[in-house]
């Protein structure tokens, strides 16, 4: 019997962890089971197309809301050419409503509900017996699914959980070629000790763990074999504080460049556990997902969310102040009694951290939770399919949800994107009167503009900003414009081509700015100094700009010292060389004509 697994992945470099755990459950019984990954852009044709060409006897795939769509078409096209071919479906999206996805879809045959591995053995033995003796197979045997029997949905008997996880194969134990340029999921345990009621994994009791040698060999194979990102998929990772350190301490030992990204509920994060990684934790190997949600304690309590935001806050500072790990924040708009002036409140609480991400998201009435359930307690209304967004509730109207959309845009755009961190700082702090002002105010003209319908290039995001403020009247628009400049030179890993500023310097000024750089040779970087001597390689390697402020002196001290300055930076051209810049007052440039 040949087994086809099959989902469609967001993106191509992702990887499904689940195919890969009922592949390695399923595959001693039946070697020919086979895997199939696809994405949400692949056109659906195309999959249905590459399905048939495999000719497998059963189908099976797993569903999430942000495939479920798609999936339920390539569906519907492969049963009008194959009306006899099986269809199983597991996955969060058709576990906790089986009903209705078996009462809407007549072409699926079967959804496993829950943990898989156990359940779709199982299932695969009954239709194994079903294809050898011409019966159809014995559905209501096998614990743990729904089915389709006549015109009635059926569910058979509840499967418990797997307590030993150990018993399931490693996913990675061979077949790690597919996983290469892609981004690879990892689990060390199963569960979460919290009831948040807008998250599936409120559903499930206790937390169970995989064996700390299993998670290492795992890890190893994974690492030696060349994989750039694993991201835990464990919902607390730092609950059990023994098993968290003694992984993070593994890996610290046998990164080898592998970058490691974890869910971490920073409240509970132990002191002890934060100074082993502030002083052990090598840069840029560990990433941290850190749920705020919310910082109204109101709208926590009615989700069942147990937070202490200022233990929270204190950890993720001193994480930040390592230098070490890069921090992604998230926040869910739309949390039951939160409304604008509370998420505004919310915003400007963890964006006062900094974090390096920070994730705006927006409440998904998920099937099986709380917040669904008790939908019409807070009058929400919400998309009728996936994902179940939802369109505004008692406090929060659908036209509040659009404003913050976006300032949600703008966020991604400038301040997750870090195209211009220094003149995002000024703004937040010097120009607005908090941090959410901005994304708000910039979102709403970005939106009167019309430019939320049009593509964009880098420098229309700095024409696009000054346009913004300079149209609202903004104060100090030359220091601004100088951050400006400055971000955007020192972010480009190549001298542009292209500046979006007209204030240029003409060829004298140029060169007098060349012999004011050249006589400041000691100061400057090895590199730097060396094509600063020469006048043709200094032009080939550098790019000047004119600014209103000490940009040298701003950047290492904060310190605003206004004036007539020329920033100069610096391009090396060699690969994995970052560039330089010098500053140099317009009194030094020896032409004359800038003093």
């Amino acid at each position: 019997m040949k087994i086809l697994l099959s989902t469609l992945n967001a993106k191509f470099i992702h990887s499904s962890l689940a195919l890969r755990y009922l592949r390695s459950y399923t595959r001693p019984t039946f070697p020919d089971i086979e895997m199939a990954e696809y994405t949400i852009n692949d056109v659906t044709l195309n999959i249905v197309a590459d399905i048939y060409k495999r000719q497998p006897d059963i189908a099976a795939f797993s569903c999430y809301i942000w495939n479920i769509r798609e999936t339920a078409d390539v569906i519907a096209s492969l049963k009008k050419i194959c009306p006899d071919l099986p269809i199983i479906l597991g996955g969060p999206e058709v576990s906790y409503d089986a009903d209705h996805w078996l009462k809407q879809h007549p072409e699926f045959d079967v959804i496993v509900l829950g943990e898989g591995e156990q359940t779709f053995l199982e299932l695969m033995k009954a239709y194994d017996e079903a294809f050898r003796t011409g019966e159809p197979p014995r559905l209501k045997e096998v614990a743990g699914i729904a089915y389709r029997e006549g015109e009635h949905i059926r569910f058979s008997a509840p499967r418990p959980q797997i307590e030993e996880l150990d018993s399931i194969p490693s996913p990675y134990e061979d077949d790690l070629d597919e996983l290469n340029n892609r981004v690879v999921y990892f689990e060390a345990s199963r569960g979460c000790p919290f009831k948040c009621q807008y998250c599936l994994s409120s559903i499930e009791d206790g937390v169970r763990y995989f064996g700390l040698d299993r998670v290492k060999a795992d890890l190893l194979r994974l690492i030696n074999h060349g994989v750039k990102t694993i991201k835990f998929v464990d919902r607390t990772f730092n609950i059990n504080k023994k098993y968290a350190l003694e992984i993070f301490q593994f890996l610290i030992d046998n990164h080898n460049g592998t970058v490691f990204q974890f869910e971490i509920t920073a409240d509970i994060l132990r002191a002890d556990v934060l100074d082993f990684l502030i002083e052990n934790a090598p840069p840029g190997i560990f990433r941290f997902e850190i749920g705020v949600q919310s910082t109204n304690d109101e709208t926590n309590r009615l989700v069942q969310r147990i937070q202490r935001f200022d233990r929270l806050a204190n950890t993720v500072t001193k994480i930040k102040n390592s230098g070490k790990i890069d921090q992604h924040l998230d926040l869910i708009a739309g949390l039951p009694e939160e409304d604008y002036q509370s998420f505004r409140q919310t915003f400007n609480d963890v964006f006062a951290l900094r974090p390096e991400e920070l994730q705006l998201g927006f409440l998904k009435m998920l099937r099986g939770t709380g917040v669904r359930a008790r939908a019409a307690n807070h009058g929400y209304i919400f998309m009728d399919q996936a994902p179940y967004e939802i369109l505004g509730n008692n406090v929060l109207s659908f036209g509040d949800m659009q404003r913050i959309k976006r300032a949600e845009d703008i966020l991604e755009k400038y301040w997750n994107a870090h195209r211009m961190d220094h003149t995002l700082e000024w703004l937040v702090t010097r120009t607005f009167a908090t941090p959410f002002d901005f994304f708000q105010e910039f979102g709403d003209y970005w939106e009167e503009q019309g430019w939320s319908r049009i593509g964009h290039q880098l420098e229309d995001l700095f024409l696009r900003l000054r346009l913004f403020l300079e149209n609202r009247g903004t104060e100090q628009m030359d220091h601004i414009l100088s951050l400006m400049k400055f971000d955007y030179l020192r972010n480009q890993k190549h001298r542009p081509r292209r500046l979006w500023w007209e204030d240029m310097l003409d060829k004298s000024e140029l060169q007098g700015l060349h012999q004011a750089v050249a006589d400041k040779q000691h100061e400057l970087r090895a590199d730097f100094a060396r094509h600063a001597a020469s006048e043709k390689e200094y032009f080939k390697h550098t790019l000047p700009a004119l600014v209103s402020i000490d940009l040298e002196k701003w950047e290492q001290t904060g310190e605003l010292i206004p004036g007539a300055y020329v920033l100069v930076v610096y391009y090396p051209y060699q690969e994995g060389q970052a560039n330089s810049y010098t500053v140099v007052h317009q009194k030094e440039v020896r032409s004359g004509k800038l003093g």
